[in-house]
């Protein structure tokens, strides 16, 4: 399969080199060019290439940036796109730590539906509720009971089967939790980010949370906020919380 991953940090790093692993072609870009990324095509086997060829042609492409810099990716880039191009959003809002406020995402709380508006394109969210160092660990297989289970959300039924196959080619059981209006579910603040639970688990959480966002709005939210301020002075602390 074709992938272009636009965003060199950690989470697509790790997956560039992941689905070259798995024979998969890959393209990798970030706002630097080409030339800042040798030394990681070299690690990963993945192209260095620019934004605009990370998405010519692909198959997928994967958005795997700071939310503050989603308005930098012209609209342009995906208007064109040919039928059955999947498009993933990995990406997660953090205000205090390094977006700052972005009124088009505090406006739902949803961090996604802004992400779909910016792009002009339906997307499919998943790889934001893991951590790049369990990521970067080797996926488990299908029968091992402590294989994490990772949430997918999107609108469109053929688009997230292409991410489930993926997910599962990674070694990880993918979760439909529902549309890309349900994807708070899997954002920061709620039982089910970074918490490497099995799919037992997950769906357990997710039926718990239930499908009101206004009802479970000032919880999640409060929550985030709460776990930035925490891992603005101390990281370690939240770690462990996410064990309680």
């Amino acid at each position: 399969m074709d992938i272009g991953i636009i965003g060199s940090g950690a989470v697509g790093s790790c997956l560039a080199s992941k689905f070259v692993k798995l024979g998969h072609r890959v393209s990798i870009a970030n706002s630097r060019g080409p030339a800042s990324l040798k030394q990681l095509a070299k690690e990963t086997g993945a192209e260095a290439t620019t934004v605009e060829d990370a998405v010519k042609n692909k198959q997928v492409i994967i958005v795997s940036i700071p939310s503050k810099n989603i308005p930098d990716l012209s609209k342009k880039l995906f208007a064109d796109l040919p039928k059955g191009v999947v498009v993933i959003d990995t990406c997660n809002y953090y205000p205090l730590l390094r977006d700052g406020t972005i009124a088009g995402i505090e406006e739902s709380g949803i961090d996604s539906l802004w992400v779909q508006e910016q792009l002009g394109v339906a997307i499919v969210k998943v790889f934001n509720s893991i951590f790049a160092t369990s990521l970067n660990d080797p996926g488990r297989a299908k029968d091992d009971k402590n294989r994490i289970a990772l949430a997918v959300s999107g609108d469109d039924p053929k688009a997230k089967d292409v991410v489930f196959g993926l997910v599962d080619e990674l070694g990880y059981d993918p979760f439909d939790i529902g549309t890309i209006a349900q994807s708070w579910k899997q954002q920061p603040g709620t039982t089910i980010y970074c918490r490497d639970i099995n799919l037992a688990e997950l769906k357990r959480r997710v039926d718990a949370m239930g499908t009101d966002w206004s009802e479970m709005h000032d919880v999640i939210i409060g929550q985030h906020h709460a776990d930035e301020s925490l891992m603005a002075v101390d990281t370690p602390t939240w770690l462990k919380s996410l064990n309680d």
